[in-house]
């Protein structure tokens, strides 16, 4: 069975904000639904362990959203999400990082998961992420020097979202400032449209409404 490593934030906040926060947890139900879909197994990550901070259980209207987080098999892996020293990458065939503003002030520069993820990359796997995720993808390096993205054409949450939703002066920075900086090209659809690239075994996806496509991603080239 293929399986599917989930790092999360442990972050609770936005920013240096009191305003809650952590993973926005459609972006994370929904590559789960997918993964459930197809019998591909996934183990829920952080730098720490233990219970990951989540938002954005109860969006109206989304039915994945509420049924996979209602889950409790989904429940007690959330709860009790497996510390980063814990964790062998031989285990793994993917990596997906979910969004949520919270990984900007810990995953963005977590050198233990980015060197996890470069050796399951350089070893065939696939890395992926969606929204905000896309920081866990900075830190990068493969074992050339190069930064992951030098050579890729990724998206990530934009500009003109991050306007959209109120949260450019709280942010610790700007996500697709810093991804256009590494990336060897960053594109962007209009805002809340969803956008996903495939660019070899990266992929990425704009927003929330991404996230659902980026699990389809995953599962097809996990099948292939």
């Amino acid at each position: 069975m293929k399986k599917v490593l989930i790092p999360v934030t442990n972050h609770a906040t936005l920013g240096e904000t009191d305003q809650a926060n952590g993973t926005y947890s459609p972006e994370l139900t929904h590559v789960v639904h997918v993964l459930n879909e197809n019998g591909i197994d996934y183990d829920i990550a952080s730098i720490k362990g233990g219970k990951a901070p989540l938002y954005g259980t109860d969006i109206e209207g989304d039915e994945i959203n509420s049924q996979v987080f209602a889950d409790a098999d989904f429940q007690n892996r959330i709860n009790n999400t497996i510390p980063v020293s814990q964790l062998s990458r031989a285990d793994y065939d993917a990596v997906f990082y979910p969004g949520g503003f919270g990984l900007l002030s810990d995953l963005a520069s977590n050198e233990d998961f980015a060197k996890l993820s470069a050796e399951l990359y350089e070893n065939g796997g696939i890395v992926s992420a969606v929204c905000h995720g896309p920081a866990g993808l900075l830190p990068i390096t493969l074992s050339n020097g190069e930064s992951l993205l030098a050579t890729k054409s990724v998206t990530s949450f934009t500009r003109e979202e991050e306007i959209d939703f109120g949260t450019i002066e709280d942010i610790p920075f700007l996500l697709e400032e810093a991804v256009s900086r590494k990336a060897a090209r960053f594109n962007k659809a209009q805002p809340w449209q969803e956008f996903v690239i495939e660019d070899g075994r990266v992929i990425t996806g704009q927003n929330p409404a991404s996230a659902h496509a980026v699990g389809k991603a995953i599962a097809k080239q996990l099948a292939s």
